[in-house]
């Protein structure tokens, strides 16, 4: 079944992941394996609501045509997972696929324990049968530390070896990401802490707020400069930030600096694919609405390609891929005003302060992005349009090098906005426009923009 299939529900993206119906949340174990690129992921596949947490599983060849196969991990009765099958990764085992997640069974306190499931078979390009192990490989946060939140395993290489990270908080409410060896992934051993909430860049990074850090994703650029990436946990899902810096071989970790992985406040969880020549990243997107009167909750971003500034800040952009979605025409090429589809990508320049409305309401309000390159600025006003939450609806102002010209791309997909300005900031928001909204591009003069619609891809 193909993602691109018309929602019921105006507000559901067509072209990014996600079920055809119910829940998704994190994505999990990104993996590429004998030409596809598949994509895991939290979902209860009974109801639109967080909860009896399996792995849904979908595949693609291009990054385009996105494939739903049946679940892939489901609790097992009795078992570790019994209380779900939540975050994790899937790595090559010696040529067999392997998923590395978080098993939480009937009794636990909070802590996860960390199992595996192999895929049972690896010559299958699908991957669509998947055999858990009947015990964790590791059933709980190693003594002494004081973990009251251990969850979502990463596994990667460095030097030669295997290691991984694990996501912590400690009953002092200090945050951490915890390190093993794992060579063998049926044998890990404790190797410390790589990083914890006292560390100065990190607290300058990150701030105070968070309690725990989840999903920790560890990644090296082509320039050798290494990527933390973690979403912050206070409790619950805050937000998300990086630190790029050193993976010394004595397996310290020295950040060079950091920030907010994403400006918005529907961006949350990512995970990571380093292949050979790139690193790719998908985040959960959730609702911004109430939850229960739709049959279907959550959305996986489109791929980003994420790399390091010579300066060490985040590199961003969607995949290349993506092109393949346009129309065969852009629907506008100079500045003006123009009807808007329901899913397009639009990319804006200017040399001046320019102002890009994508939706006005019957009542005047409009939905606006500000460009000003001089002081490196990018301003995000949805003010007309408030969350359920009180007090979010204030402009979201987003701070790059000030320079001649300055660029956003504005991907929008049924109700998921994202903006990438230039290459080194994004925005992810989610916007649900009301029957009498109208979806009308208009850009200021002395501007330079160009939009496509995007419409299911054709093979070949």
């Amino acid at each position: 079944m193909s993602l691109a299939a018309p929602p019921q529900d105006p507000h559901a993206p067509r072209f990014r992941v996600r079920p055809p119906a119910n829940w998704m949340n994190d994505p999990n174990g990104p993996f590429r394996w004998r030409g596809r690129h598949h994509l895991f992921y939290q979902h209860n596949p009974d109801a639109p609501v967080h909860a009896n947490v399996h792995w849904g599983h979908a595949s693609s060849s291009d990054l385009v045509h996105w494939e739903h196969h049946p679940i892939a991990l489901a609790p097992t009765p009795g078992g570790p997972d019994e209380a779900g099958c939540w975050s994790g990764c899937v790595v090559d085992d010696a040529g067999v696929p392997t998923a590395v997640y978080t098993g939480v069974d009937r009794d636990h306190t909070g802590l996860g324990t960390i199992c595996l499931a192999r895929a049972a078979d690896p010559d299958d390009e699908t991957l669509i049968e998947w055999t858990p192990l009947p015990t964790p490989v590791v059933t709980g946060p190693p003594d002494g530390l004081d973990v009251v939140m251990f969850r979502d395993p990463f596994v990667f290489r460095h030097d030669g070896r295997r290691l991984a990270l694990v996501g912590a908080g400690h009953a002092d409410g200090t945050p951490s990401v915890l390190l093993y060896d794992c060579d063998d992934l049926t044998d890990w051993r404790f190797a410390g802490v790589l990083l914890d909430g006292r560390d100065p860049a990190a607290s300058a990074a990150f701030g105070d707020r968070a309690t725990g850090w989840e999903c920790p994703q560890l990644y090296a650029t082509k320039g050798c400069e290494w990527v933390l990436v973690v979403s912050l946990w206070d409790g619950h899902p805050w937000t998300t930030a990086y630190l790029t810096g050193r993976l010394d071989t004595d397996l310290r970790f020295t950040a060079r600096t950091g920030g907010r992985l994403d400006h918005g406040r529907d961006f949350y969880a990512p995970a990571v694919l380093q292949e050979p020549d790139r690193a790719l990243m998908w985040g959960w997107s959730w609702e911004a609405r109430e939850q229960g009167e739709h049959d279907w909750a959550g959305v996986l971003t489109a791929p980003r390609v994420v790399d390091v500034h010579p300066d060490g800040a985040l590199r961003v952009a969607p995949a290349p891929e993506l092109h393949r979605l346009h129309a065969a025409e852009p629907f506008v090429t100079a500045p003006g005003r123009a009807t808007l589809p329901a899913a397009y990508d639009l990319t804006v320049s200017a040399r001046g302060h320019a102002t890009v409305t994508l939706l006005r309401s019957a009542s005047g309000a409009e939905l606006t992005v500000s460009l000003d390159p001089g002081e490196g600025t990018v301003t995000l006003d949805r003010g007309g349009w408030p969350r359920k939450e009180a007090g979010t609806a204030e402009p979201i102002i987003v701070q790059v090098p000030p320079d001649e010209e300055l660029t956003v791309r504005v991907l929008v997909d049924g109700s998921l906005y994202e903006l990438f300005v230039g290459d080194r900031a994004t925005v992810t928001e989610r916007v649900y426009h009301r029957a009498d909204d109208v979806r009308e591009l208009n850009v200021t003069p002395g501007a330079a923009v160009t939009g496509w619609a995007l419409v299911p891809p054709t093979r070949g």
